[in-house]
């Protein structure tokens, strides 16, 4: 696989291009092209915080880099110089989790949102005013009116006026310096802001299936480039939700609670959408610069890739479509995850002829092939046929495909990581639709339905298997009886029960569920003691997605009326399930599980290759169209959480833990999967890395992060209005 090339291209091609007829398109392919990003090496390190760095954004130029720390202070950097320009004392009592330029404003206004849930806007311009060394300057607008953290901020392309914050109180606020430069803190008596544009605190699902009715904890937001009308939220549930601004209804005060507007689509991979996963929950979601696809990030997960709109290389799916998806009588209509028609334009490297092609790909086959009946270079295998089906899907015939589907599949139940058996479970029914006689796609469903412990269904499809081979075959017969005694291994357990012991093993979602009505004290907590509550932020984690409708009733009494909280906690009889649309690839070998503000983003101008973070202080970058891993790269003592491409440099800023900013930029000697050039580590050592991240997928955030970082996290000397140094590691 080191020797196959990317599909964005030859560079020297595109050189001769552009030197022919310049092209703005010719450039951004440039920008962030593969060759060089397995030059990207460490450039420079930025030193001027004093604490985790949860914060990365550039201006619109280029020219400046603004960050946000655990130190309450908001960085400016100039890209030029590599040097830091400004240092503010924003006056924030905790951790800023985000800070923005304010756009079509000279880079003059800068934005802050922290744990301590206010909203800062701060004039750069008045630091001349200041004495040396004072970098104290008073907000020129304060927003106090949320009462949980701000996570994320959103500003539209252009608009001076209005910024969005998004914050774990449920609401999504919209602040228009026009009508006001701030607000009373929430609470208070003169608390009547109308800035909630999206009230979700009856909003979070624990299915596709089920009505929205807890707290919808907001962890990030973002807005369409290309259609800033379009707003996309996550948060403390497994869907991300898109909403049209234009179809929202009024700006309403945070004293009346409302039941969440229709969205226009969810966005949630299908094996993501069952109940029971209660701890699931999005850590950072972003548009595509084109605004045609969304990138999704999940604590404890992958990161996928999703069309905006269905239809186009994906596919739109009901809570009944996850059950039929594991039946034997039906073949799921577009359970396809892989687009048929290819959106990626041909380039270069593709001008050979499709026989060329073709060859190319069946060599690719036979490897993978290979590779399964020895059981060695699984990972490499199952690369080799995401190159066949990802990067050639409308070149390769029936036959091919369907092979390369079976093989993938047998491979991902070979290497077993975290929800390879649920992509395995799409590839066989992807093959059964090519050859619905397929002995291999039907053995190989039975053992991914065994594995997922659907016994019955996995029984269905091994007894197919068996009836499809007539000669005797020793692995179909031993599959058989193997489900056999697992199936009545568990309807035996299962009529062992008794009732009590029953009620004793109930999901703690279900147990949260039945104690709805009880109130959440933490809401009533003063604001300096929610700020430094480290205690309830990590039961947040298990318990906020089934939090509380009481904040609603809080409301309700606060009006004046005892009435129920929502009209829609009413009604879930009449409920009627949403669709989401479903993942298109996912991406992975990375950790995410330590902290809850870990991004992915998109790279470049043409958003052609995807990188996130990670718990063990790598980042990765992969090939978007299909998930290769590109390269990896060391970029904290800890865990890297903010990964920025400058708009139009072939560079890339970092941070996480550590209180430095690197910069990274295409300056090794030769091309390499791992940091350092050809010089760097043995390949081996990234699937050494990948495979312990798989491993720590499943754990908890106790057994990743560094000893001494967990010392300090459970630290509880600090006084009163102190913030948490490691408060960034909360999820």
């Amino acid at each position: 696989m080191e020797n196959l090339s990317f599909h964005d291209g030859n560079t020297y091609n595109l050189l001769e291009r552009r030197s022919m007829e310049p092209s703005h398109d010719i450039d951004q392919r440039l920008q962030i092209h593969s060759s060089l990003i397995r030059r990207l090496s460490q450039e420079r390190v930025l030193e001027g915080h004093q604490g985790c760095v949860n914060s990365l954004d550039w201006n619109s130029e280029g020219s400046l880099l603004i960050s946000g720390s655990d130190d309450t202070k908001v960085n400016i950097w100039g890209y030029s110089s590599r040097k830091l320009l400004h240092s503010v004392d924003t006056g924030h009592s905790s951790n800023i989790f985000c800070a923005k330029f304010v756009p079509e404003s000279s880079d003059e206004l800068v934005l802050s949102g922290a744990g301590d849930a206010e909203v800062r806007l701060f004039n750069l311009s008045r630091l001349s005013e200041r004495a040396s060394g004072d970098n104290a300057i008073p907000p020129s607008a304060l927003f106090q009116c949320h009462t949980r953290r701000v996570k994320k901020l959103a500003v539209e392309v252009g608009n001076p006026n209005v910024v969005w914050s998004a914050s774990e109180d449920g609401t999504l606020r919209q602040h228009d310096f026009r009508e006001s430069t701030s607000c009373p803190p929430s609470r208070s008596a003169h608390q009547e802001c109308r800035n909630v544009l999206l009230d979700l605190r009856n909003g979070a699902k624990r299915s596709l299936a089920d009505p929205p009715r807890q707290t919808l904890s907001l962890k990030s937001c973002d807005i369409s480039l290309t259609r800033p009308h379009l707003l996309l939220v996550g948060g403390s549930d497994a869907f991300a939700r898109l909403y049209d601004r234009r179809m929202l209804p009024p700006l309403t005060s945070c004293q009346q609670t409302a039941s969440p507007p229709m969205c226009v689509n969810y966005f949630c991979p299908m094996h993501l959408s069952e109940r029971g996963r209660s701890n699931l929950h999005l850590t950072h979601v972003t548009f595509s610069p084109d605004g045609d696809e969304v990138l999704l990030s999940y604590s404890g997960e992958h990161v996928y890739l999703m069309n905006v709109n269905y239809g186009i290389g994906s596919m739109q799916y009901s809570p009944g479509d996850v059950a039929t998806l594991f039946s034997f009588n039906q073949i799921f209509h577009g359970v396809e995850s892989q687009p048929q028609v290819s959106n990626f334009s041909q380039n270069d490297n593709h001008k050979s002829s499709n026989h060329a092609r073709l060859k190319m790909c069946r060599e690719l086959v036979e490897m993978a092939i290979r590779s399964l009946e020895e059981g060695a270079d699984i990972y490499y295998a199952i690369e080799a046929c995401n190159e066949v089906l990802d990067g050639y899907p409308d070149e390769i015939e029936s036959e091919l495909k369907h092979e390369c589907l079976c093989t993938r599949a047998a491979l991902l139940l070979k290497r077993k990581w975290k929800n390879d058996v649920h992509m395995a479970v799409r590839d066989c029914q992807n093959a059964r639709r090519i050859n619905a006689s397929s002995f291999r796609a039907h053995y190989y469903m039975a053992e991914a339905l065994q594995q997922l412990g659907r016994y019955k269904e996995a029984l269905d499809f091994a007894v197919a298997a068996q009836s499809l081979n007539p000669p005797p075959n020793s692995d179909i017969v031993t599959k058989v009886e193997s489900i056999k005694r697992d199936f009545e291994a568990a309807e035996a357990e299962k009529n062992d029960k008794t009732d009590g012991q029953t009620s004793r093993v109930l999901s703690l979602s279900d147990i949260l569920y039945r104690s709805e009505a009880n109130s959440d004290t933490s809401h009533d907590m003063p604001r300096s003691e929610r700020e430094g509550s480290e205690n309830d932020e990590e039961l947040e984690l298990d318990t906020e997605t089934s939090g509380s409708v009481d904040r609603a009733a809080e409301n309700a009494g606060s009006s004046g009326s005892s009435g129920p909280p929502s009209s829609s906690l009413q009604n879930d009889k009449s409920y009627q399930p949403e669709q989401s649309i479903d993942m298109k690839r996912r991406y992975i070998g990375h950790c995410n599980v330590g902290t809850d503000i870990k991004q992915a983003s998109f790279l470049g101008q043409r958003g052609e290759f995807v990188a996130s973070g990670s718990d063990d202080g790598r980042w990765f970058i992969w090939e978007k169209r299909t998930g290769r891993l590109i390269k990896m790269l060391l970029g904290d003592e800890a865990v890297v959480n903010c990964i920025q491409c400058h708009p139009f440099d072939s560079v890339v800023a970092t941070s996480g833990i550590d209180d430095t900013i690197k910069i990274w930029s295409p300056t090794a000697s030769g091309p390499s999967i791992v940091a350092g050039g050809s010089a760097g580590p043995e390949t081996a050592n990234v699937l050494e890395a990948m495979e312990a991240n798989q491993q720590k997928l499943s754990r908890n955030r106790e057994a990743i992060l560094p000893v001494e970082l967990l010392e300090r996290f459970r630290m509880h000397e600090f006084s009163e209005g102190t913030l948490h140094p490691f408060e960034c590691t909360q999820s």
